[in-house]
């Protein structure tokens, strides 16, 4: 599969390593008391986006949820990138540890650009990118629901955290102690 753009997914403290990657946009997510990373300051320029919501699959007291809202900001910037001229555009997302908003975040931009490819090629692609990915389940059931994909993005997100738990197993107690069951029960 090739990607209508150049991808980097990372964490926080991998921001600092692209600072010379020539990254044309950004799709920063945060914690919502989190403060803005200051190293973009030094990527040169860039087209941004900077949503806050926590890492949560469920709503919950004391947390900010993704929302419908979100998902729609995370499109809109997707056919921003569509829409750039002068090149291949590169696109940067990143959340605190570069594992679950931005690896689902980045999903749902790739289905969106590329609406024939099946939901597990399209992960399977990040997977290859940012092997430790697990995918925001809320991200990804919004981002189904809004792109029409028919649960096309979940299922593939399943077959996701499938794989991870047999490599990894001890993430079942982590995801599942932090309010995330469902994505372990996926399997």
């Amino acid at each position: 599969m090739e990607l209508p753009f150049l991808v980097t997914v990372c964490g926080l403290d991998e921001l600092v390593d692209h600072c010379d990657a020539a990254v044309t946009h950004v799709l920063s997510i945060l914690d919502p008391d989190w403060p803005a990373p200051e190293v973009f300051g030094t990527y040169g320029e860039h087209a941004k986006l900077e949503l806050r919501f926590d890492d949560v699959i469920e709503e919950r007291a004391g947390f900010v949820a993704p929302q419908a809202a979100h998902i729609e900001q995370i499109l809109a910037f997707g056919r921003d990138i569509a829409r750039a001229s002068g090149g291949a555009p590169h696109l940067l997302v990143h959340c605190h540890a570069g594992v679950s908003r931005s690896s689902a975040s980045m999903a749902l931009l790739v289905a969106q650009a590329l609406p024939d490819q099946p939901g597990d090629v399209i992960f399977a692609e990040i997977l290859r990118i940012r092997p430790q990915i697990w995918p925001n389940l809320r991200i990804v059931e919004l981002g189904d629901h809004a792109l029409g994909r028919g649960g096309d993005l979940i299922a593939a997100a399943h077959g996701i955290y499938r794989a991870q738990l047999l490599d990894k197993p001890y993430l079942a107690d982590a995801f599942t102690s932090g309010g995330r069951a469902r994505e372990v029960a996926a399997n």
